[in-house]
């Protein structure tokens, strides 16, 4: 491992949750870097927190640690996992979290003991970030439990070819308010068009390719198509949020 854990939760920066998981994995693991992902997902939001998870890990160098809790079922007996994929080790509750990761990566997972003494309303802090510390100190993934074979996986979103179409769905929105899909790049006609909730929109290079106020689908920087406002918010413009269908134009060939 090289010595860096991430940390991604939905706890907010205003009370001291955050505090508490990063003074657990400091007091267990002295000398480890932690880097924080995103703490302000909506609450609860294990989609949206599996995007964000998903998109991110890679940007890490092999051996980084990922700490991710988004928990609304906490204390429950949903399962705690520790897991491999991709050359990166990764901490969450069993809920679909770890979705994209697994979908991108085979993926080795183990169920984590909960400690008699742990909170049953914090286990970021008593279960998940003591796990985490241990594989970033070089432990091995088999002694943190039993091998899970059959990880909750979150249904995938729609992706299909339709009447020349590639119908694909809303699976992010971010905090500018913008639309991410999942129709990859490669797939999407470069002269194409996009269609949307009533909407047929250009596929631009960017937002300054549009009048002020008005929507535009572009290729992001994740690799898939993206629709946004310009200096607007594309949900409350087009009225739409996570789930709804967007076709665009199929590439040939």
């Amino acid at each position: 491992m090289n010595g860096l854990i991430t940390l991604l939760t939905d706890f907010g920066t205003a009370d001291g949750y955050v505090g508490e998981v990063k003074g657990t994995l400091l007091t267990l693991a002295p000398g480890v870097t932690v880097v924080d992902i995103a703490h302000d997902l909506p609450a609860g939001d294990v989609a949206a927190a599996c995007y964000v998870l998903g998109r991110v890990w890679r940007s890490f160098p092999p051996g980084t640690i990922h700490l991710a809790i988004v928990d609304p079922g906490v204390g429950s007996s949903r399962r705690a996992l520790a897991a491999e994929a991709g050359g990166h080790g990764f901490v969450a509750p069993d809920n679909g979290l770890l979705s994209d990761v697994f979908a991108a990566a085979p993926e080795r997972a183990v169920r984590l003991t909960v400690p008699a003494e742990a909170s049953r309303t914090f286990h970021g802090r008593d279960v998940f970030a003591p796990a985490a510390a241990r594989l970033a100190s070089g432990g091995a993934l088999a002694d943190l439990g039993p091998a899970v074979r059959d990880p909750v996986r979150l249904k995938a979103p729609l992706l299909k070819v339709e009447a020349g179409d590639l119908v694909g769905e809303v699976v992010h929105v971010d905090r500018f308010g913008t639309l991410v899909t999942n129709l990859p790049r490669e797939h999407v006609a470069a002269e194409g068009r996009v269609r949307v909730a009533g909407h047929d929109l250009p596929l631009k290079a960017t937002f300054a390719d549009v009048p002020q106020g008005e929507p535009v689908a572009f290729i992001g920087s994740g690799g898939t198509l993206e629709i946004a406002v310009r200096d607007g918010r594309a949900d409350v413009v087009l009225g739409l949020s996570r789930g709804a269908e967007v076709r665009a134009t199929a590439r040939r060939g």
